[in-house]
């Protein structure tokens, strides 16, 4: 008999086939997010979920007392009570590696976008506004060659944006993470840091660490009082690594230049959101990985992990909190 699997978010054809040859499944196939009282419902017989980003709660796992796996089809997996997994003793994975070029380029995207003040300018044009009195000066944005980079968090993502710095803008850069990192300093001659010494000398600040509790708000008042008012936070993280009314006051006081921003605290961001009335404010809608290509490889990969999780493998993906109940 195949183990049994529900899909809590759409999926391509060849995903549902590739499952279906291992499993018996059943999928949401409603508009939007799944319902939690109806994903609570179709699980409770289920022996592995394919989720994107749904809660993952004490009272959810206890609904489902088959469950042994939950894949999460995203790198980030902060929708996963950790511990209550581990109290269920239910596996979750995710799929790291795959994106990671992608979200490198989405962050050298709003760099750019940000120091060139792509957008504004665009619509500078596109709104009749250029003409023969325009004065150039008005259009000036800074130079991102041979600038200053700072990154907060050397990942594997961190590592990709830093070999686009250093080999395609020449730029420095300093970076801070939890333990420093030797090897990639031999290799890309960059420089481990102090956060503040950091945000001090840097002209863009480039977040990308996970959300969790230590960097919620990690970017509050403080901080950008430390950063240079020539400076750009760009952050593909997670929203609430930053406080946002903290970045609101720092761009309104002028304490920094501007913000690349693809992620927000609240998502989809409010409409009356002061952030996104501000020209020195790039504003994309969680776009890191959004390329027909990385999606569908990340999808894949999710449904691999699935797969293995309820056939008796040990998945590739397993996140790296719950490792310890593959020994179990």
């Amino acid at each position: 008999m195949k183990p049994k699997v529900y899909i809590a978010r759409k999926i391509s054809k060849e995903v549902e086939e590739y499952i279906g040859k291992h499993c018996d499944y059943r999928k949401w196939q409603g508009e939007g997010a799944i319902p939690l009282d109806v994903l609570i419902e179709e699980i409770k017989e289920v022996d592995g979920l394919l989720v994107q980003h749904a809660p993952i709660t004490h009272e959810l796992l206890e609904q489902a007392p088959n469950l042994k796996i939950i894949s999460n089809s995203a790198v980030g997996y902060d929708s996963f009570d950790l511990e209550a997994m581990k109290q269920h003793k239910v596996l979750g994975t995710h799929t790291p590696f795959v994106l990671d070029e992608t979200v490198a380029d989405l962050a050298f995207s709003l760099i750019l976008a940000t120091a060139r003040r792509v957008p504004e300018l665009n619509n500078f044009v596109k709104q009749g506004k250029w003409d023969k009195q325009t004065d150039s000066r008005h259009l000036f944005g800074i130079d991102v060659h041979h600038a200053t980079m700072g990154i907060i968090g050397m990942g594997r993502i961190g590592e990709k944006i830093v070999r686009r710095a250093r080999f395609g803008f020449e730029m420095e850069v300093l970076y801070t993470s939890r333990t420093p990192k030797p090897a990639l300093e031999e290799k890309y001659g960059i420089v481990y840091s102090e956060l503040d010494a950091l945000l001090e000398k840097s002209d863009f600040v480039v977040l990308i660490v996970p959300l969790t509790p230590e960097t919620h708000h990690l970017m509050g008042q403080q901080q950008f009082e430390k950063m240079k008012n020539s400076a750009i936070l760009i952050n593909c993280a997670r929203g609430a690594v930053v406080d946002e009314r903290a970045l609101i006051r720092a761009l309104e006081k002028g304490e920094i230049r501007g913000a690349g921003l693809d992620v927000f605290e609240q998502e989809p961001v409010s409409p009356d959101n002061p952030l996104l009335g501000m020209d020195q404010v790039v504003a994309l809608p969680h776009i890191g990985s959004a390329t027909e290509k990385t999606r569908a490889t990340m999808l894949m990969k999710a449904a691999e992990n699935l797969v293995e999780g309820v056939t008796g493998k040990v998945p590739q993906n397993v996140v790296k909190e719950l490792q310890d109940l593959l020994a179990n």
